[in-house]
């Protein structure tokens, strides 16, 4: 085992994103779900439980694959889902309301589960990035890492938290691009395109033929 990091980052904030992600799951209709409903809390509770006990005993290096898991694992959910349902569009079977309902509940599982894969993809995961005294490289130059080290407005030590890949997240979904952050890492590049397809599917492909069907 070796020593804490000098820069903790609480995990928590990731967690609770991707247990919205289960709870909201349970809000869509039954024909969406992907198996029992039951099933996606169940392994999230356990992985979850896992991730946290491996991280209090700083063996990160399981921890890491044990929260990739937890992240694939909500990820395959969502798409299923989105999947299901634009599959159950042409039957005209499911209400607008229920259609509605479905595409924002969707569209913010995307934001949520896709700000976990860049906080814990980014310069090699949290665990990398609290050993480097300040943030200065990885697949987002964030804002603070442009400025100048001999400007004022430059933190003297600081780190992206779960809430700067959140807004990240959310601008990319939104706006279907990134706003403030430059994105340098191809393998950035290759998810954020897929979530920006994801969002327009929900927003043009479900939404909009609810709205028509009001």
């Amino acid at each position: 085992m070796s020593a804490r990091p000098p820069h903790i980052e609480p995990r928590w904030p990731v967690l609770i994103a991707l247990a919205s992600v289960v709870v909201l799951n349970f809000g869509l209709p039954e024909i969406l779900s992907f198996g029992p409903r039951w099933l996606l809390a169940a392994v999230f509770v356990v992985l979850a439980i896992s991730a946290l006990i491996f991280h209090s005993r700083n063996d990160e290096s399981k921890a890491y694959v044990v929260g990739l898991v937890l992240n694939g694992t909500v990820t395959v959910a969502l798409v299923a889902s989105l999947t299901l349902l634009v599959k159950a569009l042409p039957s005209h079977k499911q209400e607008s309301v229920q259609l509605l309902r479905a595409a924002g509940l969707l569209w913010i599982s995307n934001v949520l589960v896709f700000a976990s894969w860049y906080w814990r993809l980014d310069a090699g995961g949290p665990h990398q990035r609290e050993k480097a005294a300040f943030h200065h490289k990885g697949a987002f130059l964030f804002p603070q890492m442009a400025l100048q080290k001999e400007s004022p407005a430059r933190p003297e030590s600081w780190h992206p938290r779960f809430i700067d890949y959140l807004f990240l997240s959310f601008n990319t979904s939104t706006a279907l691009s990134p706003t403030d952050t430059q994105v340098l890492s191809r393998w950035a590049k290759a998810l954020m395109m897929l979530q920006a397809f994801v969002s327009l599917a929900v927003i043009v492909l479900l939404a909009a033929r609810a709205v028509n069907i009001l």
